[in-house]
């Protein structure tokens, strides 16, 4: 099993990508997130020219946000830039439409972009849709070699969701999953069953595990320190995505403790500016840190049970868990301002 890093994109984000190339991570993935993060192309461009074996990758990219064009142009160039070593990781949206107050797009609409985007990355002519009109569209002079349209550039999907997965399945795509521990194994299998239901072989699927995490010393101060900046901002998004506008879960409160936990960061969510929109609140710090005022909500216990967070054994064990079911490649977030904790995930992954 390979082992990767995720973040949200930084202009000096390619110091933490040469660093783990240096210790052995396979892969860099970059969030797309405009408005909370600077253009993703530029950070991964800049890596591109730090480093020189780890794969880079959107992770991920949202169609509604980039026209086809625009999207196969940035790929063409970080493929000059990277030869081979770039990974096209698209979504129907989370962070980067919600940050604008706006739901998923659907998953038909991403096929066709997905579609067209790949054509294009391979250098043919595609029928483009645009402004009300058809249009053929294509690179005018790839043969000038300013672009690369000769390298693949793998396609990966994030999607859950039945048609999701079957969508992933038809199209042979990796797929890309966000958890912690709890339900990473089972929907697992819910991918390997649509997968080898469309009648692809199950040692074709490649899958990679995106998670938020720390890892615990047993002192309970640092470790206290350790879930609230690494590992928290993961649980926080739970409640924010409760308690948007949109769907699939805004709105909604489930029963139980995190039921009671939303009641109580309701509270502070009635608080926020401007009062029709939001969502600019809500999301402000979204994977990056937990905000002051929601802080008190998310109690150490909470944060293990909702992160992969756990002593150097228990992660172990629990990548070796893992890589049984089947995952190709486990991938920490490093969080703004903490990102020294690589060395840590190095040791664990080294261990497995």
């Amino acid at each position: 099993m390979e082992y990767g890093i995720a973040l949200a994109s930084e202009i000096d984000s390619w110091r933490w990508v040469q660093r783990a190339e240096e210790l052995g991570f396979s892969s860099a993935w970059f969030y797309d997130t405009q408005l909370l993060n600077p253009d993703v192309f530029i950070c991964m461009a800049l890596a591109a020219e730090k480093t020189e074996r780890i794969r880079l990758g959107t992770g991920v990219l949202v169609p509604s946000n980039r026209i086809e064009p625009v999207t196969a142009n940035a790929l063409a160039t970080l493929n000059r830039l990277a030869p081979g070593r770039i990974d096209f990781g698209v979504g129907t949206g989370f962070t980067a439409r919600r940050t604008m107050g706006l739901g998923a797009i659907p998953l038909k609409k991403m096929q066709t972009y997905v579609d067209r985007v790949r054509a294009l990355v391979r250098g043919e002519i595609v029928t483009w849709d645009f402004e009300g009109k058809q249009r053929k569209i294509g690179f005018l002079n790839p043969d000038l070699g300013l672009i690369n349209v000769e390298d693949e550039v793998p396609l990966w999907i994030s999607a859950f969701g039945p048609k999701g997965r079957r969508m992933i399945a038809e199209l042979g795509a990796g797929w890309l999953n966000f958890s912690g521990m709890t339900g990473a194994v089972e929907s697992l299998k819910q991918m390997q069953s649509d997968w080898q239901d469309s009648g692809r072989d199950s040692e074709d699927l490649k899958s990679v595990l995106f998670f938020l995490g720390a890892v615990l010393t047993g002192d309970e101060a640092t470790d206290r320190d350790r879930l609230m900046k690494q590992a928290a901002p993961s649980t926080a998004v739970i409640m924010h995505n409760l308690s948007d506008a949109v769907p699939p879960m805004g709105g909604r409160s489930p029963e139980g403790p995190i039921g009671q936990l939303h009641q109580a960061y309701l509270k502070e969510h009635d608080r926020y500016e401007p009062q029709d929109a939001k969502y600019l609140q809500n999301h402000r710090g979204h994977l990056m840190f937990v905000r002051p005022e929601e802080a008190p909500l998310y109690t150490p216990d909470l944060v293990r049970a909702t992160t992969m967070s756990g002593t150097h054994d228990e992660l172990v064990d629990n990548m070796r868990t893992l890589a049984e079911a089947g995952y190709n490649q486990v991938t920490v977030q490093l969080v703004h301002g903490q990102e020294e904790a690589i060395e840590d995930w190095a040791r664990v992954f080294r261990s497995i």
